[in-house]
């Protein structure tokens, strides 16, 4: 028996345990939002002056799980899981092998484009690189406007004061509405993008690894909003991350990936307390270990900064 830290909890890991169990799991008194069920994504491999097809990389080979309304489920996996691939084929932004994607009970891969357009209203997504997610051609009112004018939630004089609404909700100065997106820090353009996906009132947001290109302190403070957002809005979350500390903090339950499959999937204390996956236990072990005995001790006064 080991034990590490992950966040500010600390945990015990089993030397040993058996193969957990991979797929649905019920969640008593919420209503399932959205249930995925064999999805497989493969992508063709080319070779040849012709780029005839001689293989396929199995992008997502079989993922199976389910979300229920108010809540969050961690998708976690190393680079290269496939795990992105999932919240992206979810939405239809890329195009799905096999398989069955169901919202609220309705099956949404097949829908034409206009339906799926009209669906996109609930469903949004946050993405991973908060600056090539925004249109630097485009100023922030604009940007977080658009989805409102598009799908004639409000138009006119009311976009401009639902998107200052939307700018103060998420933690920004409504005065910012008139700047471009090169003129906000990075998690000044994470707010935006999260800012963007509220707009339309979704049930759903997928977030793609949302922080993990912001500072360790920036990253407390727009976990701490999506927190806020989804207490408010009654939000359902798909939180995908290679972070098992941030995991650990926002997720209700988890569900680990590797090469294009989901090999364990439970609550957050049954997969972090005890993981059954040898891939989990090896993701555990890499958080780093914090030894509570051992604290920096700083000796002498900051040096003063260089001035010219």
């Amino acid at each position: 028996m080991t034990s590490m830290s992950v966040g500010a909890t600390t945990i015990a890991i089993p030397d040993g345990g058996a193969q957990g169990s991979v797929g649905r799991q019920e969640t008593p008194d919420r209503q399932t939002i959205l249930e995925v069920d064999d999805l497989h994504t493969h992508f063709p491999i080319r070779r040849g002056v012709l780029r005839r097809v001689v293989g396929h990389v199995r992008a997502v080979d079989g993922v199976t799980f389910d979300l229920r309304e108010g809540e969050t489920l961690g998708l976690v996996g190393e680079s290269g899981c496939g795990k992105t691939t999932v919240g992206r084929t979810i939405l239809r932004l890329v195009p799905p092998t096999s398989g069955d994607v169901r919202y609220r009970g309705r099956s949404i891969l097949p829908l034409p484009h206009r339906e799926m357009r009209q669906l996109r209203r609930e469903l949004q997504i946050v993405f991973q690189d908060p600056g090539g997610s925004l249109n630097p051609r485009m100023r922030v009112g604009r940007i977080i406007g658009e989805p409102l004018e598009v799908h004639g939630i409000v138009r006119g004089e009311a976009v401009r004061e639902e998107v200052e609404s939307l700018l103060e909700r998420c933690g920004l100065h409504r005065g910012l509405i008139d700047r471009y997106p090169h003129e906000f820090s990075g998690g000044q353009r994470q707010r935006i993008g999260i800012a963007r996906a509220l707009a339309l009132r979704p049930r759903l947001i997928i977030c793609d690894e949302p922080t993990s290109a912001l500072d360790v302190s920036i990253q407390s403070q727009i976990l701490n909003l999506l927190k806020d957002l989804q207490d408010e809005f009654g939000l359902a979350y798909l939180f995908i991350s290679h972070d098992m500390g941030v995991i650990d903090h926002v997720c209700d339950r988890i569900a680990v990936m590797f090469a294009g499959k989901i090999v364990e999937i439970g609550s957050r204390d049954q997969v972090i307390g005890d993981p059954r996956d040898p891939y989990t236990r090896s993701l555990l072990s890499a958080v780093p270990r914090v030894d509570p005995r051992r604290r920096p001790v700083r000796t002498g006064a900051a040096p003063a900064p260089n001035r010219r």
